[in-house]
């Protein structure tokens, strides 16, 4: 060890760099890998509570490190039900001095999409690897300064695309990406449940509501995963809903599309905060892949003529896989799986389709 602080001082010192007198980067260089990362969660909603802190506690390569909330109460029952010390619980306020907390190596942004930018930017500035979910940001420009963010400050960016880490949706786009039934031929994709509340953030498209940019990003990674391309245009879009007392001044409670593909392929999705939908076909030369459900949390399935695609698991398993995928990928220095290019991917085709339905003509992508 004497040895090896010695010759990097010596080495560090001989490239002409005065951080070879920094004790940060001296300690930084000497300490040891961590085996797991803490993460903490900023926001302490429905998705953190019931499903990312369980999951956090089947992970192998990170753990619940730290809290970020703005009630005093969940912080109390937080710290006591996953023993969290005082000095890993921050308030909105405090967030920025998270940056001198060596215990936290990973920022998890679960806070209503309007909120993302300003996190996962102030993430990135105190030097902590970002997590965030989806749907990323409400606009494009928001998305680019979250990556810039995060390029800027040389630290990793992961969306919370949990399906693209199980081993169903991995199955339906090893299928498609190999040809196994030929080319594909069409899409269609439908995401959506019975959204009752009428003062979430997604009522309010202030905070990033409607469901184009929630439920529908399900339905547009449903048809590009599907296809296994990138569309090329919004061929039409149409936004409605059957309840203006809930999503008022235009805010969209179902909405239509079709997307363009090279080749002749089209694909048409469909989401709604007014039916349950859950499928996804795709059909190609030599048969159809019929996925349903396609994006569920308790486990997704399908079937095609190659055979049954079913790989069972335990809520909440997909987040665990999706939170250890992500953290080796940290710790490896290897791509995220889904970083924050694939999060843009979406919201410029969602900015495209609401384009589409204003205007009523094709939109080019």
């Amino acid at each position: 060890m004497n040895y090896t602080r010695r010759t990097l001082l010596r080495n560090l010192t001989l490239a002409g760099g005065a951080l070879a007198f920094s004790p940060n980067v001296l300690l930084a260089a000497t300490r040891p890998q961590k085996k797991k990362l803490g993460v903490a969660l900023v926001g302490l909603g429905y998705y953190s509570t019931d499903l990312l802190a369980p999951a956090l506690q089947q992970t192998q390569h990170c753990y619940l490190a730290g809290i970020v909330t703005g009630t005093p109460e969940k912080a109390e029952r937080w710290k006591t039900q996953y023993k969290i010390p005082d000095k890993n619980i921050y308030s909105y306020a405090n967030f920025d001095s998270i940056a001198n907390n060596p215990d936290i190596d990973v920022v998890y942004v679960v806070l209503p999409p309007s909120m993302h930018r300003e996190y996962v930017v102030r993430a990135a500035n105190a030097g902590k690897q970002v997590w965030c979910e989806k749907p990323m940001a409400p606009s494009v420009q928001d998305c680019q300064a979250m990556i810039d963010a995060c390029n800027r400050n040389k630290v990793k960016l992961a969306i919370g695309y949990r399906l693209q880490h199980e081993p169903n949706t991995q199955e339906y786009r090893r299928i498609v990406g190999k040809q196994l039934l030929g080319k594909v031929k069409q899409v269609y994709s439908a995401a959506g449940y019975r959204e009752n509340r009428t003062d979430h953030w997604k009522q309010q498209r202030e905070m990033g509501g409607g469901v184009l940019g929630d439920m529908g990003v399900y339905a547009i990674q449903g048809a590009r995963l599907g296809a296994g391309m990138e569309p090329i245009a919004i061929v039409s879009a149409k936004t409605s809903t059957t309840r203006p007392e809930i999503y008022r001044n235009g805010l969209d409670e179902t909405v239509v599309a079709r997307l363009a593909f090279p080749g002749g392929v089209f694909a048409d999705i469909k989401t709604s905060y007014g039916e349950n939908l859950n499928d996804l076909d795709i059909t190609c030369e030599k048969g159809s892949i019929k996925m349903s459900p396609f994006q569920g949390y308790a486990g997704n399935k399908g079937s095609s003529p190659l055979g049954v695609i079913n790989f069972p698991y335990d809520v909440p398993w997909q987040q665990a896989k999706q939170m250890d995928d992500d953290a080796l990928s940290i710790m490896q220095g290897k791509p995220m799986l889904a970083p924050g290019e694939e999060g843009l991917r979406d919201i410029r085709i969602v900015e495209a389709i609401y384009k589409a339905a204003a205007t009523g003509k094709e939109v080019r992508l």
